[in-house]
């Protein structure tokens, strides 16, 4: 199972050999298995007509644990996570409970997220690094929990389950695999939005063909997401991770050799000896602050790479400005913001 990417020092990573929702803390053991079967039994099945067009509830969507029925409209949504809050908030609804990835203060002052989360500030179950109280999601009263972009494992479902239905990672992915148009589908499903979803997407997909019709140089080129969170230790991002989805997305090729390398984790892992995997078309290096800027930049290996001698390399942080982070998060909510912000610099 996996590990999510961690906030500042280890954003970079998303285990799939861990647990993600790794310390859900509380008294009952969310480590203990329940003997539950992977169909939520907090509701009845939805009508197929109901299911299919996604207009009324109740509704049944399909997960990697199987199928969860939403009774009806819920109030109280929490989202584990680490982004499902924003395809909910993107679909009109407001969690009540959040797990927070970057330690933004306040949760809500995302700039592609603020006007849509209206000035209501939602409780933080937890920080990436800590888990999720499962005290104060208890107290939250859910009637809704959304664990998509997360690693809960099936003994934690089943927990939760008896709290309120749960809406688990996507069918057909590992734990922080699937695209963000599934995540943003998945949602729609269980909210009964489901065209509202699609109609998101298509706007998404827009913004994308018109990057690519204004920039056709970039077909065919290779491009890499990097991070360097200590002196001569190097990340590049796999394909499957958002960051380098997002740049595939523009047009560029993630090179299959970073994707091969990384196995089922998130990231391809190196010293300063392995360094000439970078020498891509596009470099882009996504770090906690400008600190470490200057140290990639003084590497004795890295400074001689092409990549780095012709000028290809492009330096952003995860905060000020959040840049990072809206290619972390990668969602209907954030895409336009990364466009509109990495676009014009990339171009240079």
């Amino acid at each position: 199972m996996s590990q999510p990417p961690k906030p500042f020092a280890g954003i970079r990573r998303v285990r799939r050999t861990l647990t993600a929702v790794a310390a859900l803390t509380l008294g009952l053991s969310l480590t203990a298995a329940c003997g539950s079967d992977s169909d939520d039994k907090a509701g009845g099945a939805a009508s197929p007509s109901a299911a299919a067009t996604g207009a009324s509830f109740p509704v049944t969507v399909e997960h990697t644990f199987g199928s969860t029925t939403i009774p009806k409209k819920p109030e109280r949504i929490v989202t584990i996570g680490l982004s499902d809050h924003e395809p909910v908030l993107a679909l009109g609804y407001k969690p009540v409970g959040v797990t927070d990835w970057f330690e933004r203060k306040p949760f809500s002052d995302w700039p592609w997220a603020k006007s849509a989360w209206g000035g209501t500030e939602p409780t933080v179950l937890g920080l990436r690094e800590d888990g999720v109280k499962m005290e104060k999601l208890l107290a939250l009263k859910p009637d809704l929990i959304f664990a998509m972009y997360s690693g809960v494992q099936k003994q934690n479902y089943d927990q939760l389950s008896k709290i309120a239905p749960v809406v688990a990672q996507p069918k057909g992915y590992d734990p922080y695999a699937a695209p963000w148009k599934e995540y943003t589908l998945l949602a729609g499903r269980a909210l009964a939005s489901e065209q509202k979803a699609k109609d998101l997407i298509a706007g998404i997909d827009a913004k994308f063909a018109q990057v690519r019709k204004d920039n056709p140089q970039w077909a065919g080129k290779t491009a890499v997401a990097a991070d360097s969170f200590e002196a001569g230790k190097y990340s590049a991002f796999q394909k499957g991770d958002p960051k380098s989805a997002f740049l595939a997305d523009l047009g560029f090729t993630v090179p299959e050799e970073i994707t091969k390398k990384a196995g089922k984790s998130n990231v391809m892992e190196f010293g300063s000896e392995g360094l000439n995997v970078l020498e891509v078309d596009r470099l882009v290096w996504l770090t906690t602050g400008k600190e470490p800027h200057g140290r990639i930049k003084g590497d004795k290996v890295y400074k001689e790479l092409k990549v780095a001698k012709e000028g290809r390399d492009l330096f952003l942080t995860y905060q000020d400005p959040p840049i990072g982070a809206a290619l972390s998060f990668n969602t209907v909510l954030s895409i336009p913001y990364a466009i509109e912000q990495t676009v014009p610099l990339i171009k240079k």
